[in-house]
């Protein structure tokens, strides 16, 4: 596949804040998620889930998502509000189980020790599910502050401007413009580095005007690839209009990268500092 490539950008600004999606990055949830849905689809004599639809689902609402889900598998004549409310019931069970990701845990405690980039927290995850997935791994998760929390049912997120959208992002970048210290210069987009795993949160992130590290399931990587190029620059989802005001990606346009891991993430890439 080729493309029109754009002339990479090589003038960036260091980072200085980290922005983090958390499902399938941070900790293993999204294999759990898919867990979750086999032993619930099997009771309707369907499924299992494969990564045809799977990357559908990834990051987006949940609402959203259980629509996919349901057309995919042709069970619309399931009551959607009866597979969500089955459904928790078997993820209140396995979130609990979820583990941190390779490198995830290091990368947080170096950004948060180096004490120069400010980081956040948006997830697609309202607080019920982030509660489940995450009381047993305080460790980790108080490491971002409470204000700079953004949760997939955060009210001042407007209906229907989930992920690809990129209202969570930004909402995660005013969060922490807000509670900067005393003389501290506010934070642009382009000095914050979006961390996902998922195309929406991808195609959310480069909306935003942020540059993105993609850390794509091993499996989703095999469905997309050759087409990663398209992801990086944020048209992996067109489905939701791009605002005027959102910034819109090129191919080769230098605003993202596709990582394996979180582990020996390259700080002085981006001029983060952190202490050895």
């Amino acid at each position: 596949m080729s493309f029109n490539m754009a002339k990479p950008r090589t003038d960036f600004p260091p980072i200085r804040a980290c922005l983090f999606d958390m499902d399938g990055l941070l900790i293993n949830t999204e294999d759990l998620y898919t867990l979750c849905h086999n032993i619930l689809l099997s009771t309707y004599s369907s499924g299992p889930m494969d990564w045809v639809i799977k990357p559908q689902l990834q990051g987006r609402p949940a609402a959203e998502s259980i629509r996919r889900l349901l057309q995919y598998f042709n069970l619309q004549n399931v009551d959607p509000v009866e597979y969500t409310k089955q459904l928790h019931k078997v993820q209140e069970q396995e979130f609990r189980k979820s583990e941190p990701l390779p490198g995830a845990l290091k990368l947080l405690q170096d950004l948060k020790g180096g004490g120069k980039v400010h980081i956040a927290l948006a997830t697609s995850s309202a607080r019920s599910h982030y509660l489940m997935k995450t009381q047993h791994l305080d460790h980790m998760f108080t490491l971002f502050p409470e204000n700079r929390k953004i949760l997939g049912d955060d009210p001042r997120i407007p209906k229907g401007r989930g992920k690809p959208c990129p209202d969570i992002y930004l909402l995660a970048l005013k969060a922490i413009n807000e509670s900067l210290d005393e003389g501290e210069e506010p934070i642009r987009p382009e000095e914050c580095l979006v961390f996902e795993d998922g195309v929406p949160g991808v195609v959310a992130g480069r909306r935003a005007g942020m540059r993105v590290v993609w850390v794509p399931h091993q499996e989703l990587a095999k469905v997309l690839e050759g087409k990663e190029e398209l992801v990086l620059a944020g048209k992996g989802d067109e489905e939701v209009p791009v605002k005027a005001e959102e910034f819109v990606g090129e191919v080769g346009d230098g605003w993202a990268e596709q990582r394996i891991s979180l582990a020996d993430f390259p700080y002085e890439k981006y001029g983060i500092v952190v202490k050895s």
